[in-house]
């Protein structure tokens, strides 16, 4: 009597709840760094007025800024298409980035009755969606 015998090959998918989990915490990290960012430029602000290192320090902070709106982009867009996640969050992410460069734009321009109002409303913004996640 020939017995046989056979092995069952599986193939090893990743947990979609795992992938969709870490991408969401790192979405919820972006909007934190992004809004960590944006209170900092709160406060380089207010070093224009005091120090004459503030101007530096509020120039990089906006470079900081910039790129932290960016990799919220990225996030966003991580979380959506390969995590089959909402599209919501990368249109508010894309907003952002589109703030952030009228807020260069603003800066640059020294037109302070405009780049101080928007940065506090994007500040606001940004806790909001930070609520949400």
């Amino acid at each position: 009597m020939d017995t046989q015998v056979t092995t069952a090959t599986t193939t090893e998918q990743p947990d979609t709840t795992t992938t969709a989990r870490r991408t969401s915490s790192f979405l919820r990290f972006a909007i934190a760094l992004q809004t960590l960012t944006i209170f900092l430029q709160a406060v380089s602000a207010g070093l224009l007025l005091t120090a004459h290192y503030g101007e530096t320090l509020h120039g990089i902070g906006a470079r900081v800024m910039y790129a932290a709106s960016m990799l919220y982009v990225l996030a966003a867009v991580l979380a959506w298409k390969p995590g089959g996640g909402p599209v919501r969050p990368v249109w508010q992410a894309t907003g952002f980035l589109v703030l952030a460069s009228v807020q260069v734009v603003l800066g640059i321009a020294h037109v302070p009755s405009v780049h101080l109002p928007l940065g506090v409303a994007m500040f606001g913004l940004s806790v909001l969606a930070l609520a949400r996640r």
